[in-house]
């Protein structure tokens, strides 16, 4: 993370040097980058430690993995891996998240898409996305996904809820 970091140091410092025709916007970091430079360095300090995060490129911290290991609940011992895109709108929209390990979950399709409230741009019950949030938010919700936000009462994948509901010691050892 320090390349970045150190990169929009360089930027900002290296303005006064350009050349007069050189454009401005050559010279812009966006919001969302330096947003995620604080970011990254607070979620990397409070990564909880079923989770770990890893950033394929440095220099993009808008695009990286998360690998979530629960160390209880129904799917303790596995390994899922997600991928975070956050887009150039961020703060003011969610990232989107994309689980890549196929899974038999209430809260995720066999697709990979994920229903967690506070990825939702738009909620009525107010605890979808706001920019008060943040990526370690995110990150959490997913690690929570596996233990309390585990949620049989309204699931994206309906055959795994009921399948989970119906016979709960089968649906960990399939």
């Amino acid at each position: 993370m320090l390349t970045l970091a150190s990169k929009l140091k360089k930027e900002d410092g290296g303005k006064t040097g350009r050349a007069s025709g050189a454009s401005d916007s050559t010279y812009r970091v966006s919001i969302r980058d330096r947003l995620l430079t604080k970011e990254v360095a607070e979620l990397e300090a409070n990564l909880p430690s079923t989770c770990k995060a890893s950033f394929p490129d440095e220099d993009k911290l808008h695009h990286f993995q998360l690998a979530v290991s629960p160390d209880e609940g129904y799917y303790q011992s596995g390994r899922f891996q997600f991928e975070i895109d956050v887009p150039e709108a961020y703060n003011m929209v969610p990232p989107k998240v994309r689980c890549l390990t196929r899974i038999w979950h209430p809260n995720i399709t066999e697709n990979g898409e994920i229903c967690l409230s506070l990825l939702r741009e738009h909620s009525i019950d107010g605890t979808g996305w706001a920019p008060t949030r943040t990526l370690k938010d995110v990150v959490w919700g997913l690690n929570s996904l596996f233990t309390d936000l585990l949620n049989f009462d309204d699931p994206l994948n309906i055959d795994a809820a009921e399948h989970h509901l119906r016979d709960k010691v089968l649906s960990v050892l399939s």
